[in-house]
């Protein structure tokens, strides 16, 4: 393959992604899912210190434990917000769906232990340095999960609530909850991918002098 095949090759990797939300019912071969954590390590991290972190939950009954516990919580949350009990219901159920629906759950984590420590704001950004290499890695899981004809979901919720996924499944102490992904065989194809151009998104300075 050329460099040119390989280009062309990538390009259609990245912009073919979707996020799938709904999957069939076999569950994905273990190999697969060692090669998708393996693409993950290689993501570049801040120091290269790989801050990622990983749990891979398949069984049914711990999903089941998570979706509950996080459905709790957003119930919880909403009610506080004053919104509709309907929506409410209609909102937890979808999350429990996800969640439960899926073949595999991959907990994406970020562990502090090996990053540098300060004493004033710096260790925002050291902090934030750690999530970002983790969202990196994160983006390597997607790709190869698309590769090899996965569908997956990038799903947020755990920064509403990583104490209540941390308790829920009992990560290691320091892990802090960042997204879920999840896994599957697609049954179907997701929605319709819609991007701005890159002229609405570059900025360029102007010539100096």
């Amino acid at each position: 393959m050329t460099s040119r095949d390989r280009a062309a090759a990538f390009r259609e990797l990245v912009a073919g992604r979707r996020s799938i939300r709904r999957y069939r019912a076999e569950a994905i071969p273990p190999a697969i899912i060692a090669r998708l954590l393996d693409a993950a390590r290689w993501a570049p991290s801040a120091h290269n210190r790989q801050p990622w972190r990983f749990a891979l939950i398949e069984d049914a009954s711990w999903k089941d434990r998570l979706a509950r516990a996080m459905g709790d919580r957003l119930h919880a949350d909403r009610l506080r917000d004053g919104d509709p009990a309907a929506a409410i219901e209609q909102d937890v159920a979808r999350s429990y769906a996800r969640i439960t629906g899926a073949a595999s759950v991959i907990v994406v984590a970020v562990d502090m232990s090996e990053m540098d420590r300060y004493r004033d704001a710096r260790q925002e950004a050291e902090h934030l340095m750690a999530v970002q290499s983790t969202a990196m890695a994160a983006q390597n899981l997607l790709l190869a999960a698309h590769v090899e004809g996965l569908g997956a979901c990038w799903m947020c919720a755990p920064l509403f609530c990583p104490e209540v996924v941390a308790e829920a499944l009992g990560l290691p102490s320091g892990w802090e909850p960042q997204a879920l992904i999840t896994l599957g065989w697609p049954a179907d194809g997701g929605k319709p991918a819609t991007r701005r151009t890159v002229a609405d998104l570059l900025w360029k300075p102007s010539r100096l002098g």
